[in-house]
């Protein structure tokens, strides 16, 4: 499955330094092109169209990037962004520029769905022990996220390991193929008791002389 990068327009930055924080209270943010085999280059974009290419692309889908004026075209991925620690805005970001055939390694986040029959049953919950895979693939075929079919969990005993999950063709799994990614956690019997409306019983409360108060004015 290959897939398709979101495109990004930048422009030259000829601001430099202290300057640079006049750039941002215009709603441009500096970012930093670089690569292996590319040039590093100072440039910069508007903070909205950023956000858009951040929020649509993660960290696992590449951002075709062009720069206003010329006709190249640099397959990248957001690698370093920095925050303001107090507004949240954007400060800076780094793109790395790779090859399209280039084999990368990268974190990809784990998404459950679904309902366990297992957990249902035992009355349990589904805790989620790993919440990303590292895998290997080329640019173009890493995937955004993997799914988790919480429906083949049934036993309450069971667990679905890394090795378990189905990944796309040419997508090498990295992560140790025997480490848990989900697991039920049965209710503990107490847990239970209460669950049904019961309960510890409250202990009686007594005078210091042993007596129980019930006659008392």
């Amino acid at each position: 499955m290959t897939t398709q990068a979101f495109k990004l327009v930048l422009d030259p930055r000829a601001t430099r330094g202290k300057k640079v924080k006049q750039l941002r209270k215009t709603g441009v943010i500096p970012v930093h092109l670089y690569g292996p085999e590319t040039e590093s280059r100072s440039l910069q974009c508007t903070q909205r169209d950023v956000l858009r290419a951040l929020s649509r692309t993660g960290g696992t889908t590449p951002i075709s990037v062009t720069v206003n004026g010329e006709s190249g075209e640099y397959l990248t991925f957001a690698r370093e962004v920095q925050w303001h620690p107090v507004r949240g805005d954007i400060l800076h970001v780094d793109f790395m520029a790779v090859r399209a055939t280039q084999r990368l390694t990268a974190q990809v986040p784990i998404s459950l769905v679904g309902e366990s029959p297992g957990a249902r049953g035992a009355g349990g919950s589904v805790i989620q022990q790993l919440r990303e895979l590292t895998v290997e693939a080329l640019p173009l075929e890493l995937p955004s996220e993997v799914q988790v079919n919480l429906g083949i969990l049934t036993d309450p005993a069971g667990v679905i390991r890394a090795g378990d999950i189905p990944l796309p063709p040419n997508v090498l799994l990295l992560t140790d193929a025997e480490d848990v990614v989900v697991r039920i956690e049965a209710l503990r019997a107490e847990e239970v008791v209460e669950a049904a409306g019961g309960g510890p019983a409250e202990p009686e409360v007594g005078r210091p002389d042993g007596g129980t108060g019930e006659g008392a004015e």
